[in-house]
């Protein structure tokens, strides 16, 4: 399946009809109720095409590198040079590349979250392709014994728990193992104007955090992979050879929208930089949006019915979510989708107010943190990373009193961070 250009979510999807398992469904929104957090966003002021370009586009950098080497490409569909994908135009430039590497979603994306995908044959190329999402998260000696180099070439949205790096740390351990080098395209990071949340501590280490790093990183691929060699964080503490292509004219404060999503339930600019947050509900009894064609910007359960008049029903959507929580019941919560998300820039923080509300608005509050009956992708501690978080939120903390216990590991990491930037 291609991806589709992303576009910023209009009034006129407020009535959109989904469709889903041969029916069709309403978000029911209740226009005559005010909704408190349906703010008009200001647009962002865009950088102009031809100011910023990405690594993958600056091929006059990089073309000369490969020259007579059989070149394996870690690769989605966020992987693209103009409307071609990266790997078609560099074929088309005369690069021999002899296998492709897939991670979560697939390397044509049309997996759905947390689905593992097998190995394959890309129909258009005819080359090998290899899922990193499947029976196995690195590559083989076998895999790269063909390889001379690997080219990573992944949009990632610089959050904790988005798992395209811990994709990029198991390539490095992979070709630092079997002495190949790793070409890094960096992209921009749409979150990367600010840095937030807890470090991750070693016991909440899962396929959705690898590494003592804040919910949101506020860094590219390229600087990460110079943080994992530089911190000692790949396996035996081994060092990768990396060559890192920098975005032209980026710098972290440069407003970004991506060309294409990202993966599938991030379908929108406004889901993307809602993700550090509403990405927290996957540790919670809530439906995200998961079900409809509206996810990370809406959350809800069947419980809220007498506290809030905003009601979605979840349905089965094919590679999107397709068994999401409470489907085919009409769920009452928040809706985020005009919420303004200036208000990131302006903060600089993930919003944990919406998740104390919800929690406090809950009539069950003993199920609330139940990963058991949510069956998402993760308990809260594993998204959030810490222990102590759960236990805050049904104490009634305030989300000042939270941030606090957050330090100083959080500025001890700004701190490091500096070391690895290669934008100002």
């Amino acid at each position: 399946m291609t991806s589709s250009i992303i576009h910023t979510l209009s009034t006129a999807l407020l009535t959109l009809s989904l469709q889903a398992c041969g029916s069709s469904t309403k978000i029911a929104l209740n226009p005559a109720v005010p909704n408190p957090y349906k703010v008009k966003a200001e647009n962002f002021d865009k950088p102009k095409a031809e100011e910023l370009r990405t690594g993958a586009e600056q091929t006059e950098l990089y073309l000369p590198y490969l020259k007579g080497k059989r070149v394996g490409m870690v690769v989605n569909p966020t992987s693209i040079i103009g409307k071609e994908t990266t790997v078609d135009s560099l074929l088309t430039l005369g690069v021999k590349v002899v296998k492709i590497f897939g991670p979560e979603h697939g390397f044509r994306g049309d997996a759905s979250a947390g689905v593992a995908v097998d190995d394959a044959v890309d129909a258009k190329t005819g080359i090998k392709a290899i899922s990193l999402y499947g029976k196995h998260a690195i590559p083989t000696k076998e895999d790269l014994s063909d390889v001379d180099i690997m080219i990573f070439d992944i949009q990632d949205v610089g959050v904790r728990f988005y798992t395209y790096i811990n994709t990029l740390q198991h390539v490095m351990e992979a070709c630092a193992a079997n002495n190949k080098e790793v070409l890094i395209l960096d992209r921009p990071n749409p979150n990367g104007f600010y840095i937030d949340g807890p470090i991750l501590e070693p016991q909440h280490k899962s396929g959705i955090g690898l590494k003592p790093i804040p919910v949101v990183h506020g860094l590219t691929v390229g600087e990460y992979a110079q943080m994992l060699n530089g911190e000692g964080w790949l396996d035996n503490k081994l060092k990768c050879k990396i060559k890192v292509i920098k975005v032209a004219n980026y710098t972290h404060d440069t407003p970004y929208e991506l060309p294409v999503k990202p993966s599938p339930n991030l379908n929108t600019a406004q889901s993307i930089l809602l993700y550090p947050t509403t990405c927290l509900f996957e540790g919670t009894y809530l439906n995200h949006g998961r079900g409809t064609m509206f996810p990370f910007t809406i959350v809800g359960s069947p419980f809220l019915k007498d506290e809030y008049t905003f009601s979605f029903t979840p349905k089965s959507i094919k590679g999107m979510s397709e068994s999401p929580l409470f489907m085919n019941q009409v769920c009452y919560g928040l809706d985020l989708r005009e919420y303004d998300v200036n208000e990131f820039r302006k903060e600089k923080k993930i919003k944990l107010s919406w998740l104390i509300e919800l929690y406090k608005a809950s009539p069950n509050k003993a199920d609330f943190f139940n990963s058991k009956l949510s069956k998402q992708m993760g308990t809260i501690e594993k998204l959030i990373g810490v222990s102590s978080f759960r236990t805050q939120i049904i104490a009634g903390k305030s989300e000042e009193e939270i941030r606090a216990s957050w330090e100083p590991g959080l500025s001890n990491y700004k701190t490091m961070r500096k070391k690895y930037l290669l934008y100002p």
